[in-house]
């Protein structure tokens, strides 16, 4: 490639950048329905038209941003896993780990969670949604190597089945609880259960139904 090319293909790395970072402010301050293709031109302080020129629509930019939250899922998980040792707790480390960036990034478990209806929209996956299905295997595959390491080590029962549907049904147990969290929060307190006692049960819960020592919940 030449410097040229180099140069312009930079520059289109950039503008696509600032589009992206537009939309995630809005995201984080109105929401992502309230945000709309003017609304991010006039943030990012570009013609409407040049927006369109990188995204086709609005669901283009959802994918864009879900990809982004998902690349930092996948990190906080790879440096959860990576202060602890055993199999288990590396487990427990990722669901803390994805409780915390729900709290410390809303706008991004809500583009998480809006991802799987507007990537399939009941059909087949998206061309656009490429980059988040891939980021999604990404961060399953933290889970399943912790998963693998703790049957290994002993501290994760060897009968669970299949790891890869494993990591899906723990995803989806840590993924209902956090919205109950954020919707049902207030709730909940009046009853006098905290958001942390909340999230202490399920992840004892979670420990238990690994565990080596656990008999099979069907008998």
């Amino acid at each position: 490639m030449s410097y040229i090319a180099e140069r312009r293909q930079e520059e289109k790395e950039r503008r696509r950048d600032e589009i992206v970072e537009a939309a995630e402010d809005l995201y984080r301050e109105l929401g992502w329905d309230a945000v709309t293709m003017d609304s991010v031109a006039r943030r990012a302080r570009l013609s409407r038209a040049l927006v369109y020129v990188y995204f086709k629509d609005k669901q283009d930019l959802h994918f864009a941003i879900a990809a982004r939250a998902l690349d930092m899922l996948h990190q906080r998980f790879s440096e959860a896993t990576a202060r602890v040792r055993t199999g288990m707790d590396k487990v427990e480390a990722c669901g803390r780990a994805y409780m915390a960036y729900a709290q410390e990034f809303p706008h991004f478990f809500d583009a998480c969670a809006r991802l799987e209806s507007s990537a399939h929209d009941g059909g087949e996956p998206s061309p656009q949604a490429a980059p988040c299905i891939e980021c999604g295997r990404r961060v399953h595959d933290v889970v399943v190597d912790a998963l693998a390491t703790g049957q290994r080590d002993g501290t994760i029962r060897s009968d669970t089945g299949d790891l890869q549907v494993l990591s899906r049904v723990l995803w989806g147990f840590m993924h209902g609880l956090i919205q109950i969290a954020i919707t049902k929060g207030e709730p909940l307190a009046q009853q006098g259960i905290s958001v942390q006692q909340l999230s202490q049960q399920a992840l004892g819960l979670i420990r238990q139904g690994l565990s080596c020592g656990l008999k099979d919940p069907k008998v």
